[in-house]
């Protein structure tokens, strides 16, 4: 779906899974500097939006989701994942609830699917699930802005900023009126990685479970009821460690190009055919950092140990504990 902000001054589109809205619109650090000081936007239209609605809603959701979402207060932002029964991660949701409907923007292309998972488990709990992605939009306000939500739309506020659900016949038109520049995906993506984010599809696989990406907490409460996946949860956090975890990684600024998502990382001490202990998921240029990463490496290798992704230097900063 095609954003109409695209047709903005400068407007460069997104490829691949973030196609339809705009990478940047003419100068990247610019808008990163824009969005750290709390001024512009960042449209997020491509994002999926489903809503659940109903009586029963949030105990319903409390039953398949990781967080405990049973008493989540009107207008309180969370977020939540949705587990396999191997308790690999398969959707994550960023969610608000405003006293009549639970309201929810996942990433592109996903929402078909988990409509069609929450669809299969209503049986007779009394709410609807229903895909709003084609007439509503979501738009991220970074921290600090001044700009105000127009009446009666669902607002997410976190410590990052707030997301927007808006009419998505009405997003040029509160675009224009919002305070500051309009920033692409990148600066975001760039700021989402220095404030060490993991984002499904990116810093996720098929096997990645939630306490890889230090999702226990912000994503996965651990005194809930049954949930799916719980299992594999439980005994991690019990019992053991997980096999991996997420870091974030300062790369050497020499060189001209950032080592792509999938770059296989090694030890600096074996070389470039040493033995692959890990990838890149996310590469950024970031305004302030220079170019920096999200990664994930095997669980034992050493929080200080200088590593190489492909043949770029990088040192890493532990996100998640071993």
């Amino acid at each position: 779906m095609k954003s109409p902000l695209l047709t903005l001054p400068g407007a460069v589109p997104a490829e691949g899974v973030d196609e339809g809205v705009a990478a940047h619109y003419g100068d990247l650090f610019r808008e990163q500097r824009a969005l750290a000081d709390g001024t512009g936007f960042v449209d997020l239209s491509h994002r999926g939006v489903v809503t659940v609605s109903g009586p029963e809603r949030l105990g319903w959701l409390h039953l398949l989701l990781t967080q405990h979402v049973q008493e989540l207060p009107p207008h309180q932002a969370t977020e939540a994942l949705i587990l396999s029964a191997n308790g690999h991660i398969e959707h994550a949701l960023y969610l608000v609830d405003d006293g009549e409907t639970t309201w929810a923007h996942v990433e592109p292309g996903t929402q078909e699917a988990l409509v069609a998972y929450l669809e299969s488990m209503k049986f007779f709990y009394r709410v609807e699930v229903a895909d709003r992605t084609e007439d509503i939009a979501v738009l991220h306000l970074p921290a600090g802005s001044i700009t105000e939500a127009p009446e009666g739309v669902a607002v997410r506020e976190t410590p990052y900023g707030r997301d927007l659900f808006l009419p998505r016949d009405g997003l040029e038109e509160y675009a224009r009126t919002a305070a500051g520049p309009a920033a692409g995906l990148l600066a975001y993506e760039a700021l989402r990685v220095e404030q060490h984010r993991p984002r499904l599809g990116f810093e996720t696989d098929h096997r990645t479970i939630p306490h890889e990406l230090g999702w226990i907490g912000s994503a996965v409460h651990l005194q809930k009821g049954c949930y799916r996946g719980q299992e594999t949860v439980a005994r991690v956090q019990n019992l053991g460690k997980p096999p991996r975890r997420l870091v974030f990684l300062h790369l050497d600024g020499s060189e001209v190009h950032l080592p792509a998502p999938g770059t296989e990382l090694r030890l600096a001490d074996d070389g470039p055919d040493g033995r692959k202990i890990g990838f890149i998921t996310t590469s950024v240029r970031h305004h302030e950092l220079g170019p920096v990463a999200l990664a994930l490496v095997k669980r034992n290798v050493p929080v200080d140990a200088p590593l190489l992704a492909g043949d770029t230097a990088a040192a890493q900063e532990t996100v998640v504990e071993p």
